[in-house]
């Protein structure tokens, strides 16, 4: 059975939520069966997005998940509401009907995943692009939010399509990266695979 998914992400524009839409069911589409592929419903902020989550419940819908950035360190156990509750700026209450397999976490941010696929990066941004100005960690939900910003404009800006912007790149680069590649180094990205329908040998890829 296929599942709506509640994603952060798209702002207040009809045409951005639509491309972060295209994004997340091309990315999910390379891994998660035809018949078990989610219907992504993009909106905007994270607060909407828990707001709409909410209203998928309370009208009795329970194939239904919400994908939000973590935005601060998320550390290894929390359960996420908890992480999501404590965080400044939300204080969620998880919502009765809800459980811990509703709720998935982008560790810290959507960006990080980029870093676990380079040659998609670098094939995106074309000539110039500086691929020795990313993070050498592998551990791609430990590096810092503002790190992760930081080295993706100095790896991008000398290239081809210029300095990365969040809603001209994002989406885009979103549908082209291979998600084998971000669930062998983030385990969240892991989970929601699986949570989708994704298999163990689909999510398997030899590391270079």
């Amino acid at each position: 059975m296929s599942v709506t998914i509640y994603v952060e992400g798209g702002g207040d524009q009809r045409a951005l939520k639509s491309r972060c839409r295209d994004g997340f069911s091309a990315f999910f589409a390379k891994v998660v069966p035809a018949g078990q592929r989610p219907k992504v419903v993009a909106c905007g902020s994270r607060a909407d997005a828990f707001d709409a989550f909410k209203t998928a419940l309370r009208t009795g819908e329970r194939a239904v998940l919400l994908l939000v950035d973590a935005e601060e360190p998320y550390e290894s156990g929390c359960p996420g509401w908890q992480h999501l509750r404590q965080r400044p700026g939300d204080h969620w209450e998880r919502p009765p009907a809800a459980t811990d397999d509703h709720l998935h976490l982008m560790v810290r941010c959507m960006e990080a995943w980029f870093l676990a696929d380079r040659a998609a990066l670098a094939a995106f941004f074309g000539q110039g692009f500086q691929e020795s100005a990313l993070p050498g960690r592998r551990e791609v939900e430990q590096i810092a939010k503002a790190d992760l910003f930081s080295a993706l404009e100095r790896a991008t800006k000398p290239s081809r399509k210029g300095k990365y912007g969040k809603g001209e790149h994002s989406f885009k680069l979103l549908g082209q990266i291979d998600p084998r590649r971000v669930a062998a180094v983030s385990p969240h990205v892991k989970r929601l695979l699986l949570a989708l329908g994704a298999q163990e040998d689909a999510l398997r890829i030899a590391q270079r």
